[in-house]
């Protein structure tokens, strides 16, 4: 008994506004030395699963889905193809070897943009910031996560080198339903291991990205195919030698 009201008075503590107030500052530290510890741990450690995979997971189980899996296979940077390193930077983030976590005329462009249109969404997020979130937050427009996206992405670059960060988020990157990696996309869509993606086959991979659920690497649309196109484009105007640029 006296334990059990112990609990609910811890409980009802933390839904106190005041504790809140009173604590804040204590909590922010600990959550952000908890971070800098995990990346840390993670800087040459493989990566056994991502906060978004758990996420995930939980959730389908939650709607009563146990048939999901969150299925992923871990493979260092040199067992991918350069194709698909090249190609995901093509895709989502050209800047990549050059910032230092943020493309901040990305952002603004994809500000206007949005603020036009809200037909299409286009997003601004680097590599690195892509990289964070998954790994460490979670999905979902909320100034609170956007919020602790930022220093998660500066920590990222701070200790991390920018191969690593490519190599993270291309294991930990949704390429499909309960499909996460690029090891574990490519045996399920093309039977080979990432390391033998050829040229089209990367560049179809990396014209899901933005919605992985929605846009399909099996039945690509004709949108899909339209930028798998214009991924092949970029790879040729940007050139192999840019992977150099990550040394």
């Amino acid at each position: 008994m006296k334990k059990t009201k112990q609990i609910l008075t811890a409980f009802l503590r933390l839904l106190s506004l005041k504790w809140w107030k009173e604590n804040w500052q204590r909590i922010a530290i600990r959550f952000f030395l908890a971070i800098f510890a995990f990346i840390l741990l993670f800087r040459f450690v493989p990566v056994p699963f991502s906060s978004y995979m758990i996420q995930q997971q939980v959730g389908h189980w939650l709607q009563g889905d146990f048939h999901y899996k969150a299925k992923s296979t871990w493979v260092s940077l040199e067992n991918i193809s350069p194709n698909m390193q090249l190609a995901v930077i093509a895709a989502e983030d050209q800047k990549f070897p050059a910032h230092l976590g943020f493309d901040f005329a990305a952002i603004k462009n994809a500000f206007l943009h949005n603020g036009k249109s809200t037909r299409q969404i286009r997003g601004g997020s680097t590599i690195s910031q892509q990289t964070a979130k998954n790994l460490m937050l979670w999905h979902g427009q909320s100034w609170l996560r956007k919020g602790l996206e930022v220093p998660a992405t500066l920590l990222l670059e701070l200790c991390w080198s920018k191969k690593r960060i490519l190599e993270v988020y291309l294991n930990i990157a949704e390429f499909g339903e309960g499909i996460f990696g690029v090891e574990a996309a490519s045996r399920f869509y093309f039977n080979k291991s990432a390391k033998n993606l050829t040229q089209s086959e990367a560049a179809l991979l990396a014209a899901v990205l933005p919605n992985p659920i929605i846009y399909k690497v099996k039945k690509p649309s004709a949108l899909v195919r339209k930028k798998q196109q214009w991924i092949i484009r970029q790879i040729g105007n940007l050139g192999m030698s840019y992977l150099k640029q990550l040394d």
